[in-house]
């Protein structure tokens, strides 16, 4: 029990400077990338708008329960279905706070391929996804359905029909307020960046990232190496990571350990590719959402896309890894510090104030529900 204690311990100082960091970074990406900006860009339909979305998705700080309503914001706004779906799927594989984890957890190649793979496989589904929506017209849907026509009488009316206070939306006294409304300084948005990744973006994770670890800690400590040895690079383990990885909700960073642990066990490189992308993808949540907003041929073409490309790529990679006699070796496997000591402990101290705080909160307000 010791050692298993002392091997969560240690991943969990291994990991926890470059999760700050990814969640720093996460902040200012927050602030400084507008929702309508984003809007803008992934308008209109086409190839541009997918690769966008895809490019646009793939570094921003969001899980894969916080990317459903900024994706469908972004349809919603004007965002074609093919940029959405690339949007949606390329943001929950991988992010800036994954990335560094991947670097430490997994090492430098499975850092790079895990975006370059999860940036491809969403153009790929973004695509299928357009395909398949120009194939039925999209006026007898829209003519016919009573939930489109709500819609579309709610986007038309918001802004004309404001029964409380009609004066406010052309009094010369309601715009001059909002014209002296100072902006927030740059300092102000850099707090509210912080406020939001090391409580919101962590709170949403943080459990499924100490699943991880525990998960990783308990195969070093008591899951003989290379007991999967045999089947770890077959097209077979990477269909079984598939179905393991659909249904769980896990999110690109805690998906991470899990995914270094089941290396450690004998599983390739390639199947722990698809566990990484095919689990933060296609959740049940997500594969919800994008049934009812996008339709049914949407989702039939997104999960083909996504679930597809992630064996492909798998198996590029533990072809590519055997082509050039590389090895692919995880932290789990020889743990060594890339910083200093007492830096790794002062950001493990962080870190577990930070989730701390998150759960003590977390309980209060579900007290507070139960007591009203």
């Amino acid at each position: 029990m010791l050692t298993f204690l002392q091997n969560f311990w240690d991943l969990f100082v291994l990991s926890a400077p470059w999760l700050l960091f990814g969640l720093v970074v996460a902040a200012m990406m927050k602030v400084w990338i507008p929702m309508d900006w984003l809007q803008r860009q992934l308008g209109g339909e086409g190839v541009k708008p997918i690769i966008k979305g895809a490019l646009l998705g793939a570094p921003l700080p969001l899980c894969s329960c916080g990317v459903i309503p900024a994706a469908m914001q972004l349809h919603r706004g004007g965002a074609s279905k093919g940029a959405t779906v690339a949007f949606l799927s390329a943001t929950p594989e991988t992010g800036v706070d994954s990335i560094s984890v991947s670097y430490v957890l997994l090492g430098p190649i499975m850092a790079v391929v895990r975006p370059v793979a999860a940036i491809l496989s969403a153009i790929t589904s973004g695509l299928l996804v357009g395909q398949a929506s120009k194939e039925r017209p999209a006026p007898s849907t829209a003519s016919t359905s009573c939930c489109a026509s709500k819609k579309a009488d709610s986007v038309t009316n918001t802004v004309t029909v404001i029964p409380s206070e009609p004066e406010k939306a052309t009094s010369c006294c309601a715009s001059k307020k909002t014209v002296v409304t100072t902006p927030p300084t740059a300092w102000q948005k850099t707090k509210e960046g912080l406020q939001y990744s090391m409580g919101k973006l962590l709170g949403d994770f943080y459990q499924w990232l100490l699943i991880g670890l525990f998960f990783a800690a308990l195969v070093q400590t008591w899951v003989p190496m290379d007991t999967l040895a045999q089947y770890g690079s077959s097209v077979w383990t990477m269909l079984l990571m598939v179905l393991i990885s659909v249904p769980m909700y896990v999110c690109a960073s805690a998906s991470t350990p899990i995914a270094a642990a089941l290396m450690m066990v004998g599983i390739s490189p390639g199947a722990a590719l698809v566990f990484m992308q095919a689990g933060p993808a296609t959740n049940i949540a997500t594969i919800s959402v994008v049934y009812n907003e996008l339709g049914k041929r949407a989702l039939a073409a997104y999960l083909f896309g996504v679930i597809v490309m992630s064996v492909l790529f798998g198996l590029l990679l533990d072809a590519g890894l055997a082509y050039f006699d590389v090895s692919v070796v995880g932290a789990l496997q020889h743990q060594h510090s890339v910083l200093p000591m007492w830096f790794e402990l002062a950001a493990a101290l962080v870190l577990a104030l930070l989730i701390v705080r998150i759960a003590l909160q977390q309980w209060q307000a579900k007290q507070e529900q139960a007591a009203v």
